[in-house]
């Protein structure tokens, strides 16, 4: 990266690890750490924070960092035989030096590639070869967008499958006053009522106790209004079916060592992710997931908010 790219800028972070930064002309910003390959700011223009990071959020390698968007690889959740949501977000990722091409047609200059591959470390655990390719951009208007690329590398000639996730961890302002459309009338499996599936109604989801769903077949594109501030988050993903909403409320956030007490009233996670039907490659094939956010204001997103009083109230 040359030093000269006002756009990009590695620099240290908190605790002296590696981290870098991008920016917009208009003054959004994105931070991506190496450990875990994990972006833990994203602000928009009036310097707003749009993630949440826990208040407890330690900054302590090989601990994920509690906020941000997790990069789950090979497993997300507890499915699996590995650590819950897998290493990939506990490892130190590289600057990519030879990232794919990306189509010619998008000329986004804030952006990284990050590159994990497998290490003898992980092979005692999960025994393949994999490249885990990462790209972060910003766009010009502020939207952040992440491309992961994995690739089975295995000379034994074995296939290998797994599971994937964005653990997207979003700032709002009151839990109470936020609402999720997108996910009416499918099915999910329920955490909390140990993986039991269930349909949701056709209401839009709102929130007032803890709450763990995997919701499967989602459309491409969700959204999360925060009435309080009036602005809504709208996801768009490619390659990732499902998605994961998760609040662990006031009971659960006590018992978590990294996770403010109050800090529950103040995040949503909205996970897209690829996690009922795991993803099998053969030796030399490569899976692809895409997730795009984006910030608007409620008003232009719902048909059931009053555009007037968005626009004209407060």
């Amino acid at each position: 990266m040359a030093s000269e790219n006002v756009h990009v800028e590695l620099c240290k972070g908190v605790n002296g690890l590696d981290k870098v930064i991008l920016r917009e002309i208009r003054g959004c910003s994105a931070e991506v750490y190496l450990n875990g390959g994990q972006v833990t700011s994203w602000k928009n223009e009036f310097r707003e924070q749009l993630l949440f990071l826990s208040s407890k959020a330690t900054f302590k390698p090989p601990n994920a960092i509690r906020g941000g968007i997790q990069i789950c690889f090979p497993q997300f959740g507890t499915i699996g035989s590995l650590e819950q949501h897998g290493f990939a977000r506990n490892r130190l990722w590289i600057v990519d030096p030879d990232p794919p091409p990306f189509p010619s047609n998008i000329s986004h200059r804030a952006y990284i590639d990050l590159i994990l591959r497998h290490s003898e470390e992980d092979a005692k655990i999960w025994p393949h070869r994999y490249e885990c390719r990462i790209r972060v951009a910003l766009g010009p208007g502020g939207d952040l967008m992440l491309t992961s690329r994995i690739r089975n590398t295995n000379t034994d000639g074995k296939s290998f499958s797994f599971t994937f996730a964005y653990h997207t961890y979003f700032s709002v302002t009151d839990i109470s006053e936020v609402r999720v459309e997108g996910l009416e009338t499918l099915d999910y499996l329920d955490n909390l009522k140990n993986k039991e599936r269930f349909t949701e109604q056709g209401d839009a989801l709102t929130f007032e106790s803890e709450v763990d769903k995997v919701y499967l077949g989602t459309p491409t594109k969700i959204a999360i209004l925060d009435h309080e501030r009036k602005r809504t988050f709208v996801l768009r993903k490619d390659g990732l079916p499902d998605a994961v909403v998760w609040n662990p409320w006031d009971k659960k956030a006590k018992t978590m060592v990294d996770f403010g007490d109050d800090d529950y009233k103040h995040m949503l996670c909205v996970t897209a992710a690829c996690v009922e039907k795991p993803v099998t490659l053969k030796p030399g094939e490569e899976w692809k997931g895409r997730l795009e956010i984006s910030v608007v204001p409620s008003s232009y997103c719902s048909g059931q908010l009053d555009p007037r009083r968005a626009l004209f109230s407060g």
